[in-house]
């Protein structure tokens, strides 16, 4: 760990008995890689389950009379629809209409949300949102973030837990207590599979962990928790969406309200639309092993685009990437990708690559 990181997650001891390096990620130390071969740890998620430390993420609750009328303004779902025990994914822009973050807003009920970002600007714009109106705004490093993906999640907590988990639907949450411990599990996550988040107490959060060990849970790091998204099309903020896209441009139109009374960046996000200058794809590139990132593509000898979060499936047997390009370049368009010594080619891919039509998620 550097003198930099400003958080810390009480499950360091755990990630560096695994020979993690506790990279930073967020202020925060992060598994970015254990001893284990993060191939296995993709295995695990897709098999059976694997457990990630999603701590790294920002907790922070918003509760009082307005806070559905902060959150609203804050970002580009109308929450107004969103009742107590449901989440949503969504966008916080900036007042261009670009993206200044990702993040999910869940309702805990009693005039109570949560919303859980990473790297962006959100806080600051929640903060700004919030001026003069009836609400707390409470970030907390206390509250752990543990999530368990994979086909026997369910099966696995489900056992020890005190309510039936298999009653969640896709973005719901609900209390519980797990292995005697008070959480929250909300039926999220960003593998591509079934899964389950746990937020709990720092106090509690390592009994969790080393039970679900116990259990067969494979601890697994972000190298393979990269894979996974790669596979199932899931962006990264401030590689696959920054604030110089809209949602419009990295397939996130889902989450723009139109409708709903006026939020922050509105009128520039929905005069962006259909002036989009690139667009999210999936990539299958002619190579062995994972690329760099950063490589330039291009069509025909004029540049076309970028990629931006590379990986390589043992399980696929390709090295994929999302990337960037112009609009309007169909899957199975076949590009040039040059740099860094690299020259080969790639074709643009239905995105997800993985489980297309997501039943695995939602089943």
């Amino acid at each position: 760990m550097t003198d930099e990181l400003s958080r810390t997650s009480a499950l360091a001891s755990r990630h560096a008995a695994l020979g993690s390096g506790l990279e930073d990620w967020n202020g925060m130390g992060t598994a970015w890689t254990y001893n284990s071969d993060p191939n296995d740890e993709h295995d695990a998620v897709r098999e059976r389950a694997g457990m990630f430390d999603m701590t790294p993420l920002k907790k922070v609750f918003v509760r009082g009379p307005e806070a559905l009328d902060v959150l609203d303004h804050l970002t580009t779902r109308d929450l107004s629809k969103v009742g107590p025990g449901k989440a949503a994914y969504l966008c916080v822009l900036t007042d261009q209409g670009g993206i200044a973050d990702d993040a999910i807003v869940s309702n805990n009920g009693g005039n109570e949300w949560m919303i859980v970002h990473g790297s962006g600007d959100t806080m600051a714009l929640l903060e700004a949102s919030a001026a003069g109106r009836d609400v707390q705004i409470i970030f907390t490093d206390d509250l752990h973030d543990l999530s368990v993906q994979g086909p026997a999640s369910l099966e696995i907590l489900n056992a020890h837990t005190d309510i039936d988990l298999a009653e969640l639907t896709y973005f719901e949450h609900a209390p519980a207590v797990l292995f005697g411990h008070p959480c929250r599990i909300s039926r999220t996550g960003y593998s591509g599979e079934r899964g389950y988040e746990i937020f709990a107490d720092g106090t509690v959060i390592t009994d969790i962990w080393d039970k679900l060990v116990q259990e067969g849970v494979m601890p697994c790091s972000f190298t393979a928790l990269d894979k996974v998204r790669i596979e199932a099309g899931l962006l990264f903020y401030g590689y696959d969406m920054t604030k110089g896209n809209t949602p419009w441009e990295v397939g996130l139109e889902f989450t723009v309200s139109t409708t709903k009374a006026d939020y922050r960046g509105k009128a520039a996000v929905v005069a962006a639309k259909g002036a989009e200058k690139v667009n999210n794809v999936c990539l299958e590139i002619n190579h062995p092993d994972i690329v760099a990132g950063g490589e330039l593509l291009s069509l025909d000898g004029e540049p076309v685009g970028v990629i931006n979060s590379p990986c390589y499936s043992h399980r696929m047997g390709k090295s994929l990437a999302l990337a960037h390009v112009v609009p309007g370049l169909a899957v199975g368009t076949t590009l040039a990708v040059s740099g860094d010594g690299l020259n080969t080619q790639a074709t643009i891919a239905a995105s997800p690559i993985y489980d297309p039509k997501k039943l695995r998620t939602h089943e």
